[in-house]
């Protein structure tokens, strides 16, 4: 869907909006309010809404409230069907176009009276047992937050977004305990307890970008205790709207001007240090380095003394930080681009990002059992990345139908690794977890009877080391061979990929 932008709508306004039916105080409210703001959905805007109405839950127990922002297309029509022939279909119609989802959402939380709220795009639908997933939780735990899987449904394939959110099953933990949560803070698969957002006053802000992660800032910081789930909650659709998506069609300089607004207002609510370190990392690594320097604009541009100016406006809100912000950095890439900008580097800055882009397979070399990147034309200072972790191949081989595979691991998280994970590299739902067994130098072995892998559809399949929970790695293969093995009519072939790391096929023998 498309939001347009004008800048004349940006200020608040009285409610302008025209409700198809009447609201009124609900004796017995629902259990969960769906807000969903439309804005010319007509292609997705049926599998949206059928997917709220065929859920498990029952429509007895959802009210969905759709706030149409003047479409031009033909939602509205769309919108009226539905509402007609379910008295739960509550529909809101705008008298201006607001030009983002922020207004629309604040009107569906105004208008919810359940005791739960969820929020749904117009282009994406819902696991048809979603919504009673994620109540059943809140309903067992009285936590304030449950959050499960987000499945991206692309041209490509079907990848699984935000793994720290839905890679194991929580229960009524703090949401500071899981260090990415502020990551990837879109408005889905996640439901509120309602009384948290209305009695401290959580709005979107009405802003082009970045409206959803000041508000879920907000909610979380609100939250004592939150659930986190493995199940598929909620699809979120990349197949063809890359064009039209308000988030692209907002520049980068536009988008950093957003994320200094959130940044100022995370500073102003005097969190916690603890709680204030996590919020703020995700601005100043995640959309002020990551996304902001990756950027392809950013290599091709003459101007990149703008990008300075604007990252140099960024630094200049960790003045007031009562701690060295950049400690708290994830990825130590991050850390050399930003030591390389404040050492004022900028050329070296520009070489090591797109190397960074452009060489598939680095030189990694092992200092004192610990691993690090080699950037071979950086200057001493900088040359040497230090990463967390890193795995190499040593053998595999088949013996007896179970397949062997030796490894070595070097880093800080031996103790934390938790499994190997095999998963097709085209739908991330096709996925089998295994046991593996470490020694304290490092050396793993994972035995594996073929028959487990017989159960996988014949694919593609990438292999994985998982630690703390939710990362993982990649086991290098730096040797190029391919070993077969074939078993009941399967041919499986553990290979080296493009990015010198172990791979697996499965195929059907004909």
């Amino acid at each position: 869907m498309v939001w347009t932008w004008n800048k004349k709508q940006q200020s608040s306004f009285k409610e302008d909006y025209i409700i198809n039916q009447k609201i009124t105080t609900e004796r017995n409210p629902t259990l969960v309010s769906v807000i969903t703001p439309v804005y010319n959905a007509e292609r997705y805007l049926k599998k949206t809404i059928d997917s709220v109405v065929n859920q498990s839950l029952g429509m007895d127990q959802i009210k969905y409230i759709l706030i149409d922002d003047c479409s031009t297309d033909s939602s509205k029509e769309i919108l009226l069907e539905y509402s007609a022939n379910f008295a739960n279909i509550i529909v809101v119609f705008l008298k201006r176009n607001t030009g983002s989802p922020a207004r629309p959402r604040n009107i569906g939380i105004e208008l919810a009276q359940s005791k739960y709220i969820t929020f749904l795009d117009a282009d994406d639908w819902l696991e048809p047992n979603g919504l009673e997933g994620l109540a059943a939780i809140l309903e067992e735990t009285s936590d304030e937050y449950a959050v499960g899987k987000t499945v991206q449904v692309t041209s490509k394939g079907i990848s699984i977004v935000g793994e720290h959110e839905s890679c194991m099953e929580r229960r009524s933990v703090s949401p500071f305990s899981i260090p990415h949560i502020f990551h990837h803070l879109g408005p889905r698969a996640r439901m509120i307890k309602t009384s948290i957002i209305k009695e401290n006053k959580i709005h979107f802000p009405e802003m082009k970008f970045a409206e959803d992660k000041q508000f879920f800032i907000d909610v979380l910081t609100h939250c004592r205790r939150i659930s986190t789930t493995e199940q598929p909650i909620y699809f979120l659709n990349r197949i063809d709207n890359q064009n039209t998506r308000l988030s692209n069609q907002t520049n980068i300089i536009q988008k950093t001007n957003c994320n200094l607004k959130v940044i100022n207002h995370i500073i102003k609510k005097n969190l916690d240090i603890e709680k204030q370190k996590l919020a703020l990392n995700r601005l100043y690594e995640f959309d002020s380095i990551t996304r902001f320097f990756h950027t392809p604009h950013f290599q091709k541009t003459k101007l990149k003394r703008i990008y300075y100016y604007k990252f140099n406006q960024v630094l200049k809100t960790t003045k007031t930080l009562n701690y060295e912000f950049s400690e708290e950095f994830f990825h130590p890439m991050n850390k050399l681009v930003y030591n390389l900008y404040k050492d004022r580097k900028y050329k070296q800055l520009e070489n090591l990002l797109a190397w960074e882009k452009q060489e598939k397979v680095k030189d990694i070399i092992i200092k004192d059992q610990l691993p690090y990147v080699v950037v071979p034309f950086l200057e001493e200072k900088y040359k040497f990345i230090r990463i967390p972790m890193y795995s190499i191949y040593e053998e595999d081989y088949v013996s007896d139908h179970t397949y062997y595979l030796r490894f070595k691991v070097f880093g800080d998280h031996l103790l934390a690794l938790s499994h190997l994970l095999i998963r097709d590299s085209k739908n991330s739902l096709n996925q089998v977890s295994l046991p593996i067994h470490i020694d304290n130098n490092g050396h793993g072995i994972l035995e594996i009877d073929l028959e487990v892998l017989n159960k996988l559809p014949p694919a593609n399949y990438s292999i994985f080391l998982r630690f703390k929970e939710y990362l993982k790695i990649n086991i290098r293969k730096p040797t190029k061979s391919k070993n077969k093995y074939q078993y009941n009519n399967r041919e499986f072939t553990f290979y080296d990929t493009i990015y010198s790391n172990i791979g697996l096929s499965i195929s059907s023998i004909k």
